[in-house]
């Protein structure tokens, strides 16, 4: 069923809320989560010499974002949650864009990477194609885009307060080679326990030279 303006806003608004309302709670559940893995898989992906400009694309609270920050990158956050992005200002000290996913309002060419953390399964699916071409267009050419997601049978729905889309692994990869970017890397997480208790799917992407 094709989701009309208002109801991309409903969803928008109403997952948004639920993260301004448990802010804190959320960042006490997560601030200790150690996803370096996921940063060193970005990195490792750019090619150039550092630093490199990376956006942290629902950076909620700033831990990676100050993980970024202090290894010497030129990082900026985008966060839709207002409070996530004070929260992220202040933790961080690096520039918190406050943009809806859904409306995004990107530079073009500017980034070297984009890490995008538990973050795009809050896209509807139905316009996931639109905000993989605007990531697509704020990379420079041949820059590296990270995500992880928790992965389903491409079910989608609200969840406990919040609207996600569940792709399986050759759905994600129609979205994203669709948008002009090849596959570098994927791996499930967390690591060193069995598939069946792995529920996030991470990959990394190079956008096209052109």
């Amino acid at each position: 069923m094709k989701l009309n303006p208002q109801d991309l806003e409903k969803i928008a608004d109403l997952t948004l809320e639920h993260y301004n309302q448990r802010a804190q709670e959320f960042w006490e559940g997560t601030r200790d989560h150690n996803v370096s893995q996921n940063i060193e898989a970005l990195l490792q992906a750019i090619e150039g010499q550092p630093p490199f400009a990376i956006l942290d694309l629902g950076c909620g609270p700033g831990r990676d974002l100050k993980v970024f920050a202090e290894l010497g990158h030129l990082a900026i956050g985008l966060e839709g949650a207002a409070r996530f992005a004070e929260m992220a200002r202040a933790y961080s000290g690096c520039v918190v864009w406050q943009q809806d996913f859904l409306k995004l309002d990107l530079p073009r060419n500017h980034f070297d990477g984009v890490f995008a953390n538990a973050a795009l399964f809050h896209v509807p699916s139905q316009e996931l194609p639109r905000v993989l071409l605007e990531l697509h267009a704020t990379l420079k050419p041949r820059g590296v885009v990270f995500t992880s997601n928790p992965h389903g049978h491409n079910e989608e729905g609200w969840n406990r307060g919040r609207y996600g889309a569940y792709h399986d692994p050759e759905a994600w990869r129609r979205y994203m080679s669709a948008a002009g970017f090849v596959e570098l890397a994927h791996y499930y997480r967390p690591a060193g326990v069995p598939l069946e208790q792995q529920p996030w799917l991470a990959s990394v992407w190079r956008r096209l030279a052109s």
